[in-house]
């Protein structure tokens, strides 16, 4: 149950999921809370349990919410919508476009925030004007200072919160350089998350005390969360720069086309005369069927290289192992559909033999250049 998901339903089109890490959550907010409850309705007993599953639901009704909103005003403004999660991490909505100016980023971020708030705020009204007791004052005043702390919590101005999203609008309006205003947001997100880490340090020190360990191990939970999401931010900046300049003209390699029963020693020479890269296998026709996998030849011991026949290392060739030269960026990505490990034959436009190419050339490629950001 916990690595599975539910589907609770859709609304607009948007399915809304419900992760299996909901019910860990679920669970431990119950016992967490349950306590509280008794404490505070005499006589309750065992009931305080329903009552604090109860809050749970609850919490994450107001989650939802939260996320619908950002749902709203991202259709709103025409871009597309995966689907809503909500998580042992909270909630998230999956919106598959950046908004394309730093206004649509302002209100499609700055809104989930506002709802939040404004529920914390129906909550102290209702509380202030209407005389509640028992379980149905402890609920109400429990999910109204949760949605005041989800509201204010996300409004912190770093990556990957709502409020770095806002700070990220707010430079990139300023400056008109989005690229300079996410790393700005997402050094603050990091600068955000060594604050969640030292919070309970603070607070002990200035209590005169020494912090406890449940808020030390939650503080760094919290913080390598979001100090990991941050980076992640920058390494998605670079990846989008990086993405125009992966093109297979610039990774293809030279190779060599040998027949099936070639072995395995004869073909490995011939690449080394004509400096190639690669080995292709063709048939009687001169059709390619394959294409000889580095990492099965590196298995195969030297002495036996001369006894192998090369079709026995290759990968037989099927249309997903088929890239045509004019690929690049996102749709070379998609393309790689054997893995990043493997190697993938290369055809010209007119269905030629062009080279090969390894998947591996370019995932190294995108580690280097998107790791050197995000560092």
């Amino acid at each position: 149950m916990i690595g599975s998901s539910v589907r609770l339903g859709s609304i607009w089109g948007v399915p809304i999921v419900l992760s299996g890490s909901w019910f860990l959550v679920a669970a431990l907010i119950t016992v967490t809370f349950a306590p509280s409850v008794e404490s505070r309705v005499p006589g309750i007993g065992i009931g305080a349990y329903p009552v604090a599953f109860i809050f749970a639901v609850l919490l994450y009704a107001s989650v939802f919410v939260h996320e619908l909103g950002h749902v709203v005003v991202a259709r709103l403004f025409g871009l597309p919508v995966g689907s809503i999660t909500l998580s042992v991490f909270g909630g998230m909505s999956e919106i598959q476009q950046e908004p394309q100016t730093p206004w649509r980023e302002f209100a499609v971020s700055a809104i989930g925030p506002i709802v939040s708030l404004l529920l914390g705020a129906l909550g102290v009204v209702t509380l202030r004007t209407m005389a509640l007791t028992g379980v149905v004052s402890v609920l109400v005043l429990q999910v109204t200072i949760a949605n005041l702390f989800v509201g204010a919590f996300n409004l912190l101005p770093g990556l990957p919160l709502d409020g770095g999203r806002i700070l990220r609008a707010a430079v990139w309006g300023i400056g008109r350089q989005r690229r300079r205003a996410t790393v700005v947001a997402a050094w603050a997100g990091r600068v955000v998350a060594g604050l969640a880490v030292a919070l309970p340090f603070i607070t002990a020190a200035l209590r005169g005390g020494e912090p406890d360990v449940v808020s030390v191990v939650w503080a760094a939970f919290i913080g390598a969360l979001l100090w990991n999401a941050a980076g992640a931010s920058l390494a998605a900046l670079r990846r989008e720069e990086v993405l125009p300049m992966i093109t297979v003209d610039r990774f293809v390699r030279p190779c060599v086309v040998v027949p099936p029963r070639t072995p395995l020693a004869q073909a490995l020479e011939l690449l080394s005369r004509e400096s190639a890269g690669g080995i292709v296998v063709s048939n009687a026709r001169g059709e390619p069927v394959g294409v000889v996998s580095e990492a099965a030849v590196a298995a195969v011991p030297l002495q036996r290289r001369p006894w192998v026949d090369t079709e026995s290392v290759m990968r037989t060739l099927t249309e997903q192992g088929r890239l045509v030269e004019t690929l690049s960026g996102e749709e070379l990505l998609q393309a790689l559909q054997w893995g990043s490990d493997v190697e993938y034959l290369v055809l010209t436009t007119t269905g030629d033999i062009r080279g090969v190419i390894s998947g591996r050339d370019i995932a190294a490629a995108l580690s280097h250049k998107t790791g050197s950001l995000a560092r």
